[in-house]
Parts: C-alpha cells; sequence; structure tokens
C-alpha cells in the first residue's frame, strides 16, 4: 500500500503506531441512535473489564452460558433449515435441545466438564447436539469429518471423551480405528422432546467448543473456546450488522431475521459462529444437503429461502459468478457477501462488483483461536484497496510485532498479534503451545506477517509462507494476485523451493481453465509485466486441481511435498481436489 494515503471514508478506527482499534465514535451517528445502541441498558453497551488477567472491553448485557442464546428470539421465528431434513423454529430447537439434554445427562451420563465428541457432516442431528451439550456445561468436540481414521483417533485420545457420536461414513472410519462410537441420528431421535432447557451448569470461562487447528504443521491442536468467547464474538458480529444498517439511515436493528446460507461445516469456526450466532438477530441459517459443495445448489437454495448472506472463500465466488445458471437464479434478496482466510484478488473483485454490484462485499481475517474475528474490510474499502482485509472489528485489537515482540510503526511488517475478550481459552492439553501463543496481556501471537497502514492491515504472507531469495524478501499473494488475474488461469498457489545458492526460488502451480493452451513461458512472462524479476517464477508446473481443506483453502504445506517436476508437467489432480465446504 503507497504512503501518504488518506483514511478511508468508511474506515472505524483510531490508529496509533502499529495498532488497530475501534472507536464507538464511528460511524458517526445521530446521538438518539447511539443511545439505542450503546447507551445504559441498551444492547450493546459497552465496558472494559480484566478477564482472566487480560483487561478487554465487554458487553454489559451479555448472558453467562451459550444455551441462554435460544431464548432471546421469539419461539415462532425460524431458525434451522436443513434441506430434505427438517425445519425448526427456535420454539422446537429449545423443545427438541432440552429433551437431548435431559437424555445426554440421564442416559449417558453426562456432566458438565465431560467432553461429547462429534464426527459427522453437518446435519440437524449435529446441531442439536452441540447445544445440548453447551446446555449442560460439556464441551463440545468438533471432529474434522475428512480426517482418515488414525487423525480421528488422535483427536479423540487428545480430548478423552465420554460420549463420542458420529454418522455412518464415520463410524465405518472410527471402527478401522478401533474406536467405539454412537450413532449420532439414534441418540438424537431417542430423546423425547420437550422439557426445560438446563441454565446455570457453565460459568462463562468454562470451556465450550474444541475445534482442530488445520495441522498444516505438525499434529492438529485442539483450540478450546469458552462460553463467553464465542457469546463475545456473535453478539460483536451482531453489532457490526447494526451499525452497518445505522451508517446507511436504516432502522439500527433492521438486520433482525436475516437468511444465511451456512456452507462451513460445524467443525470449523465458520459453521460454529453461524450456529450459535443467529439468535442475536433472531436469524435462520440454511445448510445445504450432505455432499461436496455445489455452486449450482448453492444458487438453487438462495433463490429458495430468500437467502441474504453468503460466506464463502474466492474459490467458491469464482465458481458461483461463471456459473451457467447465474443469470438464471433471482438472486434479488442478497445483501452481503463475505469471505475470510486470504485477501480477494482484485480479478474477482472486479467480477463480483459487476454481476453483484448492489451486494456489499466484505472479507474478514481471523481464526480459530480468535473465535474467527480479527479485522474486517467492506463496501468501499473492498473495492478501494482489495489488497487489505481492513480495520479491525469492534472491541477488538491489532498490533504488528517484530519477531522480538516489540511494536512497531506504520509501514512496517511484523507478525500480527490480535486481543479480544474472545481470544481462546488455549490448546486443550497442550500448556507449552498455548503459552507460546497467548501472552501475559491476552494477545494471540498469529503467525501471520502483516503492515499497518492508513487504518488497514494488509497481510504479507503466512511467516512459514515467505520466499527469501538471494536476501529478498517476497510475499506469495503479490504474485499469486497476479496470476490469478490471466483470463487462462483458474487457480493457483505460489510457494518457495530450495536452490543451493540462493536460498529459494519461486515455484507456481497453475491449474489452467479448460480448454487453455499455457506454457511455462506465457505464465513467466504475464508475471514480468508487471512484478520485478526476482518475483517471476523459475518453476511452473500445471496441475489439474490443487488440494483444498474442508472451507476451501490450498493446502501449500501439501504442495511443498511435492518434488519439482519438468518444465510444465502436467500433475495429476489431488484426490478430493477443489473446493468443498459444510457437508463432507
Amino acid at each position: 500500500m503507497e504512503r501518504g494515503r488518506k483514511q478511508p471514508r468508511d474506515c472505524p478506527n483510531t490508529v496509533t503506531p502499529a495498532r488497530l482499534e475501534w472507536s464507538e465514535s464511528d460511524p458517526p451517528l445521530e446521538p438518539e441512535v447511539r443511545a439505542r445502541i450503546f447507551g445504559p441498558g441498551a444492547p450493546f453497551e459497552l465496558r472494559r473489564e480484566v478477564v482472566l488477567g487480560r483487561d478487554v472491553q465487554v458487553f454489559v448485557q451479555r448472558p453467562s452460558e451459550l444455551g441462554a442464546l435460544l431464548r432471546l428470539p421469539a419461539r415462532e421465528d425460524r431458525f434451522l433449515v436443513f434441506r430434505d431434513q427438517a425445519e425448526l423454529t427456535y420454539g422446537e430447537t429449545v423443545d427438541r435441545v432440552s429433551g437431548l439434554a435431559a437424555t445426554l445427562h440421564d442416559e449417558h451420563g453426562i456432566r458438565p466438564g465431560d467432553r461429547i465428541a462429534v464426527a459427522s457432516a453437518n446435519s440437524l442431528e449435529y446441531a442439536l447436539v452441540y447445544w445440548a451439550a453447551v446446555a449442560i456445561g460439556a464441551v463440545a468436540v468438533g471432529l474434522n469429518g475428512w480426517w482418515a481414521p488414525p487423525e480421528l483417533a488422535h483427536g479423540i485420545e487428545l480430548t478423552d471423551p465420554a460420549l463420542v457420536l458420529a454418522d455412518e461414513p464415520r463410524l465405518e472410519r472410527l471402527g478401522r480405528a478401533a474406536i467405539g462410537a454412537e450413532p449420532l441420528s439414534a441418540v438424537v431421535d431417542a430423546a423425547q422432546a420437550g422439557g426445560e432447557l438446563p441454565s446455570g451448569l457453565a460459568a462463562e470461562d468454562d470451556p465450550a467448543i474444541i475445534m482442530f487447528t488445520s495441522g498444516t504443521t505438525g499434529r492438529p491442536k485442539g483450540a478450546t473456546v469458552s462460553h463467553r468467547n464465542l457469546i463475545h464474538a456473535t453478539q460483536t458480529s451482531a453489532l457490526k450488522g447494526v451499525l452497518g444498517a445505522a451508517q446507511f439511515g436504516l432502522d439500527p436493528f433492521a438486520t433482525r431475521g436475516s437468511v444465511m446460507l451456512v456452507v462451513g461445516p460445524l467443525f470449523h469456526i465458520s459453521g460454529t459462529i453461524s450456529l450459535f450466532g443467529a439468535p442475536w438477530t433472531a436469524g435462520t441459517v440454511v445448510f445445504p444437503p450432505p455432499g461436496r459443495w455445489d455452486e449450482g445448489r448453492h444458487l438453487e437454495l438462495t433463490e429458495r429461502y430468500g437467502v441474504q448472506g453468503w460466506s464463502a472463500v474466492p474459490t467458491h465466488y469464482w465458481r458461483i459468478l461463471e456459473h451457467a445458471d447465474f443469470d438464471r437464479t433471482d438472486l434479488s434478496s442478497l445483501r452481503t457477501a463475505s469471505s475470510g482466510g486470504t485477501v480477494f484478488p482484485p480479478a474477482l473483485v472486479q467480477v463480483f462488483q459487476a454481476r453483484l454490484p448492489d451486494v456489499v462485499l466484505s472479507n474478514g481475517y481471523g481464526m480459530t483461536e480468535t473465535c474467527g474475528l480479527g479485522t474486517i474490510a467492506s463496501g468501499p474499502v473492498v473495492l478501494d484497496h482489495a489488497d487489505s482485509v481492513g480495520p479491525a472489528w469492534p472491541t477488538y485489537q491489532i498490533e504488528v510485532r517484530d519477531l522480538d515482540g516489540q511494536v512497531l510503526g506504520p509501514d512496517e511488517v511484523g507478525e500480527v498479534h490480535i486481543r479480544s475478550a474472545s481470544v481462546f481459552l488455549g490448546y486443550w492439553g497442550n500448556p507449552e503451545a498455548t503459552a507460546a501463543t497467548v501472552d501475559a496481556e491476552g494477545w494471540y501471537h498469529t503467525g501471520d506477517f502483516g503492515v499497518i497502514a492508513d487504518g488497514l492491515l494488509r497481510l504479507e504472507s503466512r511467516m512459514r509462507d515467505l520466499i527469501i531469495r538471494g536476501g529478498e524478501n517476497i510475499y506469495p499473494p503479490e504474485i499469486e494476485n497476479r496470476l490469478i488475474e490471466h483470463p487462462d488461469i483458474a487457480e493457483c498457489a505460489v510457494v518457495g523451493v530450495p536452490h543451493h545458492t540462493l536460498g529459494q526460488e519461486v515455484k507456481a502451480f497453475v491449474v489452467p481453465r479448460d480448454g487453455a493452451d499455457l506454457s511455462v513461458e506465457d505464465v513467466q512472462a504475464w508475471v514480468a509485466d508487471v512484478l520485478a524479476p526476482f518475483k517471476v517464477p523459475a518453476h511452473v508446473e500445471f496441475r489439474r486441481s490443487l488440494p483444498h481443506t474442508e472451507t476451501g483453502k490450498i493446502m501449500k504445506h501439501r504442495l511443498e511435498e511435492v518434488p519439482l517436476t519438468g518444465p510444465g508437467v502436467m500433475g495429476p489432480a489431488w484426490p478430493g481436489g477443489g473446493p468443498a465446504a459444510g457437508s463432507v
């Protein structure tokens, strides 16, 4: 980002050297509107508190446990939609969760603090177990549904659950790992709906959910988030919607009753936040049926249920925008489209704006350890600063530090640190990793390179992704953004490969579009047109697909495991290559 740019007109931050911190004075609002939002007794009244030794901003009006969120909406408001399975109102959900909670307590002996592990695709039963677990003070363990038997065994060994529940495909995998489990559907279906929803069985800072890190290095760790962590993150997200409405002169609480299409798996922070965040706005969450994510089905569900919000990754959006049914689908209900995990390629922003000009595009930066939040770029910031991930979320603080922990100044590249009431408790059963990741003041060390300039955070790269060629630092996203603008390139990833004298060289993995005729020289010339010679890929490998996580992120560590091949050799497709989200 160039120095000396003016502050973006809707950037809600007060900036100190290399720190982003949201201010209650932004955006400017009429006093009576501000009082409705932040005044004494208002839904988003704020104050500072010391939480687990950390000085953080918290909401005064907040429930102390996740189960209480189900009581916020009216009973008749629609909540859960699982196509071809069921649609439940909030009242019906409360009845189902109350009965299931009693069954887990009485018949399975689950007590506060016990772990209940779930290995499943997204389903109504999965969602009900999550709500019932937190209602009785148990800890829900979301086992990655893509895991092989040894990985499932690792997650279970680490968390030592009192009960393991699984759908049919995962039951078979668990059996191969000699792990006993109960059929998820059978346990849920056996519970009789009705009774009182339990309360008072968990404290704010008790563990609520364990979700596993992606494990790009080493074995996955169990990131443990508390009731407070999730409640604060979901309330923060609701506040962002309220402020957005107020900024445009709408009723600040006009987001009530919104409909979101959830593609993130429930064992991932994106799915978890969607499930527990909807009650703040009496919102409806729509889940696709099981199976690999499909852009045609995504469009069909949007039209059928009047979906107002999408959440996906750039690869999903490319496929949606280019799908044959796009122009035939009624998308008039759609208001927002969000993403996270990586910046939007400028070319994607341009195409999105051209095809959906009335939809507000946003891109967030966060991770499981911060409940998915950190910074958020939306609207004009995305359009004018597509290389950034925006200003801080409300109540979040962002700093950039050097490797010695010293806070850097603006425009200096360093490690991004995040602090809020949503920073996780730590890694389950791994105090050493926790101590190395969260300091005494509550700052989470993300391991990401970034730079703060003009009130925005720009990600440079994962520290492990940084390429150092002959002493020159090279940040892969810069090259990737250039490559994806090529009309014949569908997807790409850039990594560093060893070199005897230079230390590292740049290698690009490229997935050509169907029917394209690309050569190594074409790719190199395209990059060389706009970037310095040392950033031009010395190696180009064409692939039929790239390896992705369950949420569509490219697994660069898998690419780095592949030995160098001859110039331009077309490698095989990765098993299950292409984006997948939600169901597994």
